[in-house]
């Protein structure tokens, strides 16, 4: 080989390790020193494609992800669609994103211990309210229906709609109060734009909804608005 001729690849004897190996066992080895909580949203973020996607430098993956979507939980509550579009990602690594945030879902909703009264596990359900509902891109309006000791009978997502608007029918929530017999709700619903300070047609419909319920004896403890800053407690805020 002449002087400054570079060695051919088969002459190394072989191929050199990826370039992204020793960061990746930096990074892991930064999460067991500090924990979760000392890394910025894309370092988790990063550790959780390696996961899902082992043979490709996912720092820029998780960079790109979090600039896009504003947040760690942001990216997990994004549309598969919108998560595609993101280079780096395909279907199989979009399913896997979002079976995480199903996990992370159960585990918030496992919290709330279905034998003890829910009221006395507010922050696990505000925690379980936030991980189903914050990030949705459309408003969803759920019940949590309870008996009579305030005991979680059934959580169901009652009606869908766009990103600043729900149908909610004060007539059919009951309906469906009496099928269950539960004697109290508890009504969510979360607000896409982010803020969760109620609107007047959120008081209105609460109120309706109040109304029916009160003469058959059913208690609504409270209506909780989400949005991806925080939640908003209209019992808290005196407006039912």
């Amino acid at each position: 080989m002449s002087q400054g001729e570079k060695p051919s690849p088969e002459g190394l004897g072989e191929a050199a390790a990826p370039h992204y190996l020793g960061h990746r066992e930096r990074a892991r080895q930064k999460f067991l020193a500090v924990g979760a909580d000392a890394l910025a949203d894309y370092e988790l973020l990063e550790l959780v494609l390696q996961i899902i996607i082992p043979r490709k430098d996912t720092k820029p993956i998780a960079k790109e992800l979090i600039h896009k979507f504003g947040s760690f939980s942001g990216v997990f509550g994004a549309p598969p669609a919108r998560l595609a579009e993101v280079k780096g990602l395909g279907e199989v690594s979009t399913t896997n994103l979002k079976i995480i945030q199903a996990a992370a879902q159960r585990f918030a909703k496992d919290r709330m211990t279905p034998d003890l009264p829910i009221l006395g596990s507010w922050t696990a359900l505000i925690d379980y309210c936030h991980a189903q509902m914050a990030f949705n891109n459309v408003e969803q309006f759920r019940i949590l229906f309870l008996d009579k000791k305030n005991r979680l009978i059934a959580d169901e997502v009652q009606q869908t709609g766009t990103v600043d608007h729900t149908p909610v029918y004060p007539r059919e929530v009951i309906k469906r109060t009496l099928e269950l017999s539960a004697t109290a709700l508890i009504l969510v619903h979360n607000h896409p734009s982010g803020d969760p300070s109620p609107s007047s047609a959120d008081v209105q419909m609460t109120r309706q909804i109040n109304d029916v319920a009160r003469p058959l004896g059913i208690t609504v403890h409270d209506h909780i608005i989400i949005g991806k800053s925080g939640h908003a407690s209209m019992k808290g805020l005196k407006l039912i």
